[in-house]
């Protein structure tokens, strides 16, 4: 009979496929929202592009002003480098790194407070709908990466009384 080796990884608490999970629905909705504001302004025809350059020449700003042709660009590709990042600290998350535990709670606090000011006044001033889905996913990421085991991995906190730590 063949021993197994012994792994002195570290183990992964369940948590931390919680958080992976709701990274990866955070990356689908963001992923949606790329496309979204491209169609809304009619830049998609069956799945093509529609005359790129007359669309991409159309002006994007109107003095100091974007256009909505303007908005619609800036927020797609605001929505695109979330994205990417989103899967850069997904990795890093995975891979049990300091680093992305730091920079997904900076993440979530700065968007749950921007979630929170859209519900709070954006439904009001703008007539636009708060992204339950968005404020669900950080909601859980916020409660899971401050549970003790999850700190504990990722080396935030030190529990120097606690025997075999």
């Amino acid at each position: 009979m063949a021993r197994r080796k012994k792994s002195y990884r570290k183990k992964r608490p369940i948590a931390v496929s919680v958080i992976a999970a709701a990274i990866v629905a955070l990356f689908l909705i963001r992923l949606y929202q790329v496309f979204e504001p491209l169609i809304r302004q009619q830049v998609f025809q069956n799945g093509k592009v529609v005359a790129p350059l007359a669309t991409i020449a159309s002006p994007l700003f109107d003095g100091w002003r974007l256009t909505d042709l303007g908005r619609a660009l800036f927020s797609s590709v605001a929505y695109l480098v979330l994205s990417v990042a989103g899967i850069v600290v997904l990795i890093g998350f995975l891979r049990l790194r300091r680093w992305s535990w730091v920079l997904l709670m900076s993440w979530t606090g700065i968007s749950l407070a921007i979630t929170l000011v859209n519900y709070f006044y954006a439904q009001h001033l703008l007539g636009s709908q708060p992204n339950y889905a968005v404020m669900a996913s950080n909601v859980i990421i916020a409660f899971a990466l401050n549970m003790t085991e999850v700190q504990r991995i990722f080396g935030i906190r030190r529990d120097e009384n606690v025997p075999g730590i």
